[in-house]
């Protein structure tokens, strides 16, 4: 419990601080592109909050290492996780970072993990893939690319306040219940030291978005997410694979359709941004002509909508942890309803309980 309330406190001062001085530091931190595609801010805001959810998971690991209580295994995923926060964060001061640069370093954290852990993805419950996942040099090559896109995959969702933070708070809390019912209480305590740290931050980013998470802050995110679903289901093999899946259905999903949406459709660059994210259309058609700029404006109704989407997926993978065809079935059905509520909004024919706003 100390550790925890240690997670939060330390992020919570520190992104207070990060607020309060921003004039010393905004032309190196501040978010000041307000035309972008993917810009709903109105002012110049910082985007560095993935430091204060660093500070968060240190101030933890290192009670816990004071106390004697800290494994190796905790201190090797912070280390781990170095590459892809120190690239995203880079990126936040620099504005100068590619797509292409910062999925390499995450690939290389990947790999840290992979070789360090070990922790790989094995199985898929699926004969023939199975076996293929089955050999090593696979698998690991799986595990990274899978580490990797789900690092990625919340980077692509960080679009609105408390979109990307809560989703990851939910999802980490999915982890932590399975974790506990299998008794693991190591990946239990990583995951809920990552949920008080974003809680930390979080607070301050919603709903008025007096600061971002930023590249740094989304890939330490989605890194460390994707680095616990891998270790869960590796450790305990009663865990079905599709329960690691299904709890990540939203970023997954998310960044497939947008790599399908640019490369197949549009014909560009998957890496170049663009005004039609699932979140994106929520906001400019559904939401922002009945808002009102108050303190619940249209950007902050927004995130609660995929808040209740990542809900849907999350639910089915906690009750029915131990099942595939369950798991499979349900992720059919979440990928049915994610398509079919798009296309709704793309063509303005959005469901009457949307129009809440």
């Amino acid at each position: 419990m100390s550790s925890l309330l240690a997670a939060f406190l330390s992020s919570f001062v520190a992104t207070l601080l990060i607020i309060r001085f921003k004039h010393l530091h905004e032309q190196f931190s501040a978010d000041s592109d307000l035309s972008g595609p993917q810009k709903f801010h109105t002012q110049v805001v910082p985007r560095i909050g993935g430091i204060s959810i660093a500070i968060g998971i240190f101030a933890a690991l290192l009670l816990r290492l004071k106390n004697n209580h800290a494994p190796i295994t905790e201190i090797t995923l912070l280390v781990c996780a170095i590459p892809t926060f120190a690239i995203g964060l880079t990126e936040d001061l620099t504005k100068k970072i590619s797509v292409r640069l910062r999925l390499i370093f995450t690939a290389i954290a990947a790999m840290l993990l992979v070789y360090l852990m070990p922790a790989q993805i094995t199985r898929l419950d699926i004969p023939y893939l199975d076996f293929a996942l089955g050999v090593p040099i696979i698998g690991a090559a799986i595990t990274v690319f899978a580490i990797t896109g789900l690092a990625n995959a919340y980077n692509i969702i960080d679009g609105f306040n408390g979109l990307a933070s809560m989703v990851g708070i939910i999802t980490l809390l999915a982890i932590s219940y399975v974790s506990y019912v299998v008794a693991d209480p190591q990946i239990m305590y990583l995951s809920l030291i990552m949920a008080a740290s974003i809680l930390g931050f979080f607070v301050w980013n919603y709903p008025r978005g007096l600061i971002f998470l930023g590249d740094g802050g989304a890939y330490l995110i989605g890194f460390w997410i994707a680095s616990l679903s891998v270790m869960l289901t590796y450790r305990h093999q009663e865990i079905s694979p599709w329960f690691a899946l299904l709890i990540n259905g939203y970023p997954i999903l998310e960044t497939l359709f947008t790599i399908y949406r640019r490369k197949i459709h549009q014909g560009k660059s998957p890496g170049q941004p663009d005004g039609i994210h699932f979140h994106t259309l929520i906001y400019r058609r559904i939401l922002r002509p009945h808002c009102n700029e108050s303190v619940f404006s249209a950007n902050a109704r927004t995130a609660p909508y995929l808040w209740a989407l990542t809900i849907l997926g999350i639910t089915p993978a906690i009750l029915w942890w131990e099942s595939t065809p369950i798991l499979m079935a349900a992720s059919l059905v979440f990928i049915i309803y994610y398509v079919r509520i798009y296309s709704k909004i793309v063509r303005f024919k959005a469901p009457r309980w949307m129009h809440i706003g």
